[in-house]
């Protein structure tokens, strides 16, 4: 009896040592957070007339000391639009993709209705200059080597705080080899219950954040509804990782996650 029982307290100490290596993030060589955990306006300060991920909604942003959030893809001819969505259609009104439609066509469309064309990285890194900080959004599920060689190329010249956050930990990966310097973030949802597509097996992994064993992320940034899970509050509490919450939309949900140690994400309120 007394064998089975140290037999198990073996394997259950050994899995409890398997989780934490899985779940650990960034150890040695830490980027420096104290100008990045703060709270960010979603794609921009917009609402009023004022669309998401515009430039006027970044203004908006600088203007009342918010940091920003901003999604990146890159067109057809591989410069870095701001934008969201995997198709045009919602906040374009017209079909296609970014990726099927060279820089100089993107330009001559308008966002909902509004005299803003979509901005290139370029544009939002003139405009802010490093007065507020930028929490910028890799888009795609696996590594793209041209966007990300393309962001760096930017990115090292810029002088404001900066942080890189992506759902794929093959992206953030790259960011570990090429630029460790980065600070970077693991997004974190629960991708096949919202996209309807893709491995349930990796997006449970992803959930659970057993996929930082290969970003070693610096901070964490969640989908709000699933922030009462154990292995966020662990990761908060015990290995002290920077939480952030999205997407926030009432003042009273931003106070109650600010008490709880954790940083926002938020839209259609101004804190």
């Amino acid at each position: 009896m007394t064998f089975i029982l140290g037999l198990c307290t073996l394997f259950l100490t050994l899995f409890l040592l398997l989780w934490l290596f899985l779940i650990l993030p960034r150890v040695t060589g830490r980027a420096d957070m104290e100008l990045l955990c703060r709270d960010y306006a979603h794609r921009g300060l917009w609402g009023n007339g004022i669309p998401e991920n515009s430039l006027s909604a970044f203004a908006e942003a600088v203007q009342r000391g918010y940091g920003i959030e901003l999604d990146l893809q890159l067109s057809k001819d591989r410069v870095l639009m701001v934008f969201h969505d995997d198709t045009l259609n919602r906040l374009c009104g017209v079909s296609g993709r970014i990726g099927e439609m060279t820089c100089a066509e993107l330009k001559r469309l308008r966002l909902v209705g509004t005299d803003e064309t979509i901005p290139t990285l370029s544009e939002v890194l003139a405009l802010v200059r490093g007065r507020v900080p930028l929490m910028i959004e890799i888009k795609g599920e696996r590594t793209d080597p041209v966007l990300c060689r393309r962001a760096v190329h930017l990115l090292d010249a810029y002088m404001g705080p900066f942080c890189i956050v992506s759902f794929s930990p093959l992206i953030l990966r790259w960011f570990k080899h090429y630029r460790p310097t980065y600070a970077r973030g693991q997004l974190v949802t629960r991708i096949t219950k919202h996209q309807r597509k893709g491995s349930r097996l990796i997006s449970l992994l992803l959930s659970h954040v057993l996929l930082n064993v290969l970003s070693r992320p610096d901070f964490l940034s969640v989908n709000e509804r699933y922030r009462r899970r154990p292995v966020y509050r662990f990761c908060l509490r015990i290995l002290r990782i920077p939480c952030f919450a999205w997407t926030v939309r009432a003042k009273q949900d931003r106070q109650k996650l600010r008490k709880q140690g954790w940083h926002c994400i938020f839209e259609r309120i101004c804190p």
